[in-house]
């Protein structure tokens, strides 16, 4: 079956860095976009960051552009996302997500950026 499970979130202190990792299994990663996202607490979820499904187009939210890097690895059904200079707004459940025409949801990882 379709798994999506993300790791590598935790607490950090602002100014610091996360590597947020998506293991994929159940389908052919290499064919499906895939996509980053986060909920904060009291607000709806948002889109992160993107990547094509051969990893050559990448884009980014404004609140994160120039901090973060969204990244893939086809061989090893993995996509990753680099968080630099976190700061308190960015504390949220991150999402992994398979897009291709279909949508396949992680179950989130916990940032929280604190002092």
């Amino acid at each position: 079956q379709v798994q999506l499970v993300e790791s590598g979130g935790g607490l950090v202190q602002p100014g610091g860095s996360l590597r947020l990792s998506c293991a994929a299994s159940g389908f052919t990663f290499s064919m499906y976009a895939m996509n980053w996202h986060r909920q904060a607490p009291g607000k709806e979820r948002e889109l992160v960051a993107s990547i094509s499904a051969a990893g050559g187009t990448t884009s980014y939210a404004d609140s994160v552009k120039g901090r973060f890097i969204i990244s893939r690895d086809n061989a090893k059904n993995t996509v990753y996302l680099q968080m630099n200079s976190l700061k308190p707004e960015d504390t949220a459940v991150y999402y992994c997500n398979a897009f291709r025409g279909r949508n396949y949801w992680g179950k989130g990882t916990l940032v929280t950026v604190s002092s």
